[in-house]
């Protein structure tokens, strides 16, 4: 089970994460990843994540299960990850013929690659600020 601190609680941080972020996928699963910014990181004490486990991966039984076994490797990520950010990984039917180790791997490789994506948009976007920062200060 995940601490409360870890869990995205709301439908717009659910939001935010899938429309914002950087996603990444595997055969199992599509991870979407967001890096929380300015007020969003004050209240933050470690990575949150989010589960989407549709009807389209089994019965109540299958999801349940899959969204236990989900939970358990987001509880293993928490130690890993940067604490400002939010995680939601979308289970996709391929999922329920897997695997425990290969379920692992897997959601450990899209998260990371999607980590990956956004410290390249991160990394793109900061110098353009900052160069902003310096034309403006220039022309005053």
């Amino acid at each position: 089970m995940l601490p409360r601190q870890h869990k995205l609680t709301s439908p717009q941080q659910f939001r935010r994460v899938t429309k914002k972020g950087r996603r990444a996928g595997s055969r199992s699963v599509i991870a979407h990843c967001y890096q929380q910014q300015g007020s969003e990181t004050l209240a933050v004490s470690g990575p949150r994540f989010g589960l989407i486990v549709s009807k389209s991966i089994g019965n109540a039984v299958v999801r349940h299960r899959t969204a236990r076994q989900l939970r358990h490797i987001c509880r293993e990520l928490c130690v890993e990850l940067d604490p400002a950010v939010d995680v939601v990984v979308r289970a996709l039917p391929a999922l329920v013929d897997a695997e425990p180790q290969q379920l692992r791997k897997d959601v450990r490789s899209a998260v990371f690659r999607a980590l990956k994506k956004l410290e390249k948009t991160s990394a793109h976007i900061a110098p353009n600020a900052s160069t902003a920062k310096n034309a403006e200060a220039a022309t005053q």
